[in-house]
């Protein structure tokens, strides 16, 4: 996948150029992808003489506690003395990776768009960005944002530059947004990098066994709960799984940031299904992930009836309704969507 050259020039520009005040930014409810390609991209800038802060909205999942470097990902949400705040406002570029939406990142994102000065830099690789970067480097053909900052790394110092803490944050992310490499956007080009990866030492199942063998029982537990509760239907010959999690229900098993984490993709084991969403209580709104396996295309669904969006396969959106009043719209919008009653 070639990336475009004139924003590898402007890109060059800033990693070669006089050091200076970079803030990498990174989503709400951070993921293996969102970390791994941040801490990564940090690392990389600083190699060059710039002051660099990796920022997240809120707090990450606990089972991704032992990446490398994590301990300097600053969140938001526990900025007390508004030292993040005040780094961000001074800052001379401001890079976003792994979304592409600011407004999405509440106080965050208030934040980030009253620094009218800085350049402002799109690393990501999911549908529809909009306008409003100074330069961009997106692709939903990229499996994964990590993937693409490999790319951008050798393309700017070459394979060498990516130390193996580098390396097993980005394949953290590799890894994690690829469904443990079982999802779409599978090339030859993502296991040549894996395999580069292994060269200069990566060791494979320790990683693994760290991100996927360190729940608790409480997670466990919860997961086999929320299964119990799985609702099936189709619509139009497709069928449909989905799942509500309630906040009372969360808290009676000890819920912890990443808790839920793979649970909607669970039902797509399911031979006969295709589609799989889950619905989960928070204090000010439903949150919705859905993801699909084939032609079925939940970025759509999700943009057109959750103000949402992602990727065909993967993607997620909000619900401000009541978690009944959210089910019933949900199963209305299906009809719609799939042209058919349910069955």
């Amino acid at each position: 996948m070639e990336l475009d050259s004139d924003n590898l020039s402007q890109l060059r520009e800033i990693v070669y150029g006089a050091p200076c005040r970079i803030t990498v930014v990174s989503h709400t409810n951070p993921d293996g992808d969102a970390i791994g390609s941040s801490l990564a991209w940090a690392a990389f800038l600083r190699s060059h003489g710039h002051t660099v802060e990796c920022v997240v909205p809120n707090r990450f999942p606990y089972f991704l506690e032992w990446m490398p470097n994590i301990s300097t990902l600053r969140i938001f949400k526990d900025d007390k003395k508004g030292e993040t705040a005040a780094f961000i406002s001074s800052s001379e570029v401001i890079f976003c990776l792994d979304f592409n939406c600011i407004d999405r990142l509440e106080g965050l994102g208030e934040t980030i768009q009253a620094n009218t000065n800085a350049r402002f830099v799109l690393i990501d690789h999911h549908l529809d960005p909009p306008e409003g970067y100074d330069i961009y480097f997106t692709s939903p053909a990229y499996s994964s944002t990590s993937f693409l900052v490999y790319q951008l790394i050798c393309a700017l110092d070459g394979e060498q530059a990516i130390d193996k803490e580098m390396g097993e944050n980005l394949f953290v992310g590799m890894m994690t947004d690829t469904g443990n490499f079982s999802f779409s956007n599978l090339s030859a080009d993502l296991f040549e990098t894996v395999a580069a990866l292994v060269r200069r030492g990566l060791d494979i199942p320790r990683i693994h066994s760290l991100v996927y063998n360190s729940f608790t029982v409480d997670r466990v537990k919860l997961l086999g709960y929320a299964l119990n509760k799985m609702e099936t239907l189709r619509v139009n010959g497709t069928g449909i799984a989905y799942i509500t999690l309630r906040e009372a229900e969360l808290r009676k098993f000890n819920f912890q940031q990443g808790d839920s984490e793979g649970f909607v993709n669970y039902p797509l084991t399911v031979r006969d299904l295709h589609m799989s969403v889950i619905f989960i209580e928070t204090r000010n709104f439903i949150r919705i992930s859905l993801r699909s396996r084939g032609d079925v295309d939940v970025s759509r669904f999700a943009k057109v009836y959750f103000g949402g969006g992602g990727h065909k396969n993967a993607s997620g959106g909000k619900s401000y309704k009541s978690l009944p009043e959210t089910i019933t719209y949900f199963r209305k919008c299906l009809r719609e969507y799939f042209g058919e009653a349910e069955q």
